[in-house]
């Protein structure tokens, strides 16, 4: 199979099967979009165009529709399964979403043509991380939003993920890592733009076992090697 991406990273047949999963689309997907909502604030952006940057199997269609209703949404992803698979459930969800094979380092779209751009649990896969969010900086307009929601290192790099998921490791980064990235590519936020969601699903050393049967509290923030994070992040208008 020929990938858009000259450094894809091809994930495992597991990998693949568990983002058509229920799991996935309910506790993963659906809970990252509310809470990037949150983060937004109201009003939420409503109209424009809508990139969905590594749309995958288009599970997260529906839910950016129903809370962003995009005059325009575009689908990318690198990999031609998961674009076949995505236009079939736009056609399932009736959802124009037009769909381009492309490299998020290296976006097939004008500058500055983008209202909101959406990259849930795509970064992690990416080798080349800065080219890929240069390029979201550039074809976001003045004032866009970027939601990004990502896994951290300390998801990534545990036992259960590396066993039977397949990712670049030598670029995972830490929580921390993410947002200064962010920062120094010129995207702005405060606290109140940042989650550090502790999900039990992120938790792969015990997913969450010991709090649920009342073993033990869940470590506090500060206390703890964060999992997730999530930034609903502005190019500034006079960028």
């Amino acid at each position: 199979m020929t990938y858009a991406s000259p450094t894809y990273v091809e994930e495992t047949r597991l990998g693949f099967r568990f983002l058509a999963t229920h799991t996935w689309q309910h506790h993963v997907l659906r809970v990252a979009i509310n809470d990037l909502k949150r983060l937004l604030g109201e009003p939420l952006p409503r109209g424009g165009v809508l990139l969905d940057a590594g749309c995958g199997q288009g599970k997260s269609f529906r839910l950016l529709q129903a809370a962003f209703a995009p005059d325009r949404m575009i689908g990318l992803d690198a990999d031609p399964h998961s674009l076949t698979l995505s236009r079939a459930e736009a056609e399932r969800e009736d959802i124009a979403a037009e769909l381009i094979a492309s490299d998020c380092a290296r976006i097939d779209l004008p500058d500055a043509s983008v209202d909101v751009l959406f990259c849930h649990q795509t970064f992690h896969h990416l080798v080349e991380q800065e080219c890929a969010l240069g390029e979201f900086w550039r074809v976001l307009k003045p004032g866009g939003w970027l939601l990004f929601a990502e896994s951290t290192k300390a998801y990534i790099d545990s036992w259960v993920i590396r066993w039977f998921f397949r990712h670049p490791m030598h670029v995972q980064k830490s929580a921390d890592g993410y947002l200064a990235m962010l920062r120094a590519q010129g995207f702005v936020f405060d606290d109140a733009n940042v989650s550090l969601p502790y999900l039990w699903w992120s938790r792969a050393k015990d997913f969450g076992l010991l709090e649920r049967w009342g073993l033990r509290a869940p470590p506090p923030p500060g206390q703890r090697e964060e999992t997730l994070v999530n930034v609903a992040a502005r190019k500034p208008a006079q960028a």
